[in-house]
């Protein structure tokens, strides 16, 4: 097989993947009133089936990037998938909500596993340079796909074979994309890149994955419990202190699980921060729209969904041309132009918002624009926050960019929900809108602070590759 045809088989792997971890978090939310129905879970259960599965995978992002270069890339993502099948047969056979819950919890960990190491994989596999570009593309594309694709699904197998069907195909997937890998991937990506002489960060690794899980366990819980209750500070503060002590470990360690030499990469910051300003503005910018469309437009939980499918259809033709923008104009003018697109469209659309509004004329337009911006921010940060990352630091770039993704979508999530519901006083869709629309303006508010930042952004020139050196001339 030649390598241009295994790169590509590599891809087509690597951003099926992706599309199964976006589906996997669409199907199960369609499916949650059947779940209740079901196992008879009220309110307050059914949102943890949901964020016990974010906070884990927020948790463990950074440490499954680390392990990725520590174990071997393809091993670690051969065991995230075993595990997410694991995980998902036993929610399928769930016998109550606890149960569901855990399996939850145990899916969050294995796809964490498996998307630090299948972006670390593209890292490896795609250079720095417009092959990583298209790569980078292609994930963003499945991403906006896998949306959509599992609103539809969920609401199809939920009907017709019950919510554990949507947990069967995930075990299907996961299973066939373990039994594709080994074909596809190099046996190179299978060899620990960092030599283990120096042993593992234990405490390092402890204190990261604690601190970022219960950070996550605080954002998730805010909206339910109150930003100021004594739960959430309490958890969130205990998590801060688990950080606080990481960063203390990681300056001490003699093989720290993130070098803090790294952190002081300006470029790196600055594109992870960016990276959680777009997901603090795109994320919620999903649930908001599909939420007004049905409890406002009054769609079903299935249109709601397919109210969507316009935007990732833009989403999924722009984005393999991104690399094509980047090469025209520049990475950081990519990047400012997909900040400013994004604020443009998310504030074109909380000012088109109307109790008495139409999905034609209140919805798409807006949500094209956005179908745009999407791919050209998703592409443009991660190939920012990952420029700089030499062989051995893929896993730990791969990690860094994600957990500051998943962190600005759950916090984004937690912020915009909190202004949507606090600005409703009644269940009336005339109450409910200008909730919807002061939290797409915060949105807005994001990406343009987003779009300030990201015109400071300066990659350092590669290093000059070496000179050969010149023959010594003769001294007669």
């Amino acid at each position: 097989m030649s390598d241009g045809r295994s790169s590509r088989g590599a891809l087509v792997l690597l951003a099926a993947t992706q599309l199964l971890l976006i589906l996997d978090t669409a199907i199960v939310n369609v499916a949650l009133p059947s779940v209740g129905d079901d196992l008879g879970a009220g309110s307050a259960g059914l949102s943890w089936v949901a964020n016990a599965y974010l906070i884990t995978f927020g948790g463990l992002l950074l440490l499954g990037g680390r392990a990725a270069d520590l174990l071997g890339h393809r091993t670690l993502y051969l065991a995230g998938l075993g595990l997410l099948a694991a995980a998902s047969a036993a929610g399928a056979l769930a016998p109550h909500p606890d149960a569901l819950v855990a399996a939850r919890a145990v899916q969050g960990a294995g796809a964490a596993l498996a998307a630090a190491a299948a972006f670390a994989l593209l890292l490896v596999l795609f250079p720095d340079g417009p092959a990583r570009h298209r790569a980078l593309g292609a994930f963003a594309a499945m991403g906006g796909l896998g949306g959509v694709l599992g609103t539809v699904l969920g609401g199809v197998l939920t009907d017709l074979l019950g919510w554990r069907s949507t947990f069967w195909l995930n075990v299907l997937v996961a299973v066939l994309l373990g039994v594709v890998a080994p074909r596809v991937l190099p046996p190179a990506a299978a060899r620990p890149r960092v030599p283990a002489a120096g042993g593992f960060d234990l405490a390092g690794a402890l204190t990261a994955t604690a601190g970022l899980g219960l950070v996550a366990y605080a954002l998730v819980g805010a909206g339910d419990s109150g930003w100021l209750s004594g739960r959430t500070l309490g958890t969130g503060g205990a998590g801060l202190a688990l950080l606080a002590a990481f960063a203390v470990t990681e300056a001490r360690t003699a093989v720290p699980l993130v070098p803090p030499a790294v952190l002081t990469r300006p470029a790196l910051r600055l594109a992870n921060t960016l990276g959680a300003l777009g997901q603090m503005a795109m994320f919620p910018m999903f649930f908001l729209v599909s939420l007004y469309l049905q409890s406002v437009l009054g769609y079903g939980p299935l249109g709601g969904g397919l109210g969507l499918l316009p935007l990732s259809v833009v989403v999924v033709a722009v984005a393999p041309q991104t690399g094509r923008l980047i090469f025209r104009i520049g990475l950081t003018r990519t990047m400012v132009l997909g900040f400013v697109l994004l604020c443009a469209g998310t504030l074109w659309l909380a000012l088109a918002l109307d109790p008495d509004g139409t999905f034609a004329g209140t919805v798409l337009a807006p949500s094209l624009l956005l179908g745009v911006a999407l791919p050209l921010v998703m592409v443009t940060t991660n190939v920012a926050a990952t420029a700089e990352a030499a062989p051995e630091e893929t896993g730990l770039a791969s990690g860094l960019v994600n957990t500051s993704q998943q962190f600005g979508a759950v916090l984004g999530l937690a912020v915009l929900v909190a202004i949507a519901t606090g600005r409703a006083e009644t269940a009336g869709a005339a109450a409910q809108t200008p909730g919807f629309r002061a939290a797409l303006l915060v949105g807005a508010a994001f990406a343009a602070s987003a779009a300030l930042l990201a015109a400071r952004l300066r990659l350092p020139a590669p290093a000059p590759a070496p000179r050969p050196r010149d023959r010594v001339s003769d001294p007669r």
